[in-house]
């Protein structure tokens, strides 16, 4: 009987004597993980086709014709599109285009958003180009196509006349 005894003290002093917590404590937090995306938009002239109005004799008649160029924005972004030619000061996309030999002589030319000549593409709120971007992968560009013609005497000397056009994107 006393080792029964010795037992069951043995066994209350391991297990009921001393309170085994079995239990871990932890701590919780939290942090955040963020990334700011800004709008852009990029005009893409590489495969842009200048604006050829053709060939014609002095006090000729000259034809109207067409380039394009692409316009990537960020997805959703609105755009305007205005452009300037560079030989004039215009707002209003009427150009001049200079003798490129050692002539003075120039020949003035209006740019175009329609192929019906109708409607004038320049560089102030009442004559731009909208849009939207879609992306700025080169399958989701917006294609603009600008439309040009003479307006100005073809009397002047035998020469290429030309002018540049800058394409300027707000967003």
């Amino acid at each position: 009987m006393n080792f029964k005894k010795t037992l069951l003290a043995t066994a209350f002093v391991a297990f009921g004597g001393f309170a085994i917590n079995a239990s871990a404590a932890t701590a919780a937090g939290t942090f955040s993980v963020s990334l700011t995306i800004t709008k852009t938009c990029v005009v893409n002239t590489t495969s842009a086709s200048n604006i050829t109005l053709g060939s014609t004799t002095s006090g000729g008649t000259s034809t109207s014709s067409s380039g394009a160029f692409t316009v990537n924005c960020s997805n959703k972004t609105p755009f305007t599109v205005g452009l300037s030619p560079s030989n004039v000061s215009s707002t209003t996309g009427a150009g001049t285009m200079k003798g490129t030999g050692t002539n003075n002589d120039t020949v003035t030319y209006q740019l175009y958003s329609n192929s019906a000549l109708s409607t004038v593409w320049g560089n102030i709120a009442a004559n731009l180009v909208s849009g939207t971007g879609g992306g700025m992968s080169s399958g989701k560009a917006v294609s603009e196509t600008v439309y040009a013609n003479a307006t100005g005497s073809t009397d002047v000397a035998p020469d290429l006349y030309a002018d540049n056009v800058a394409i300027n994107v707000t967003y």
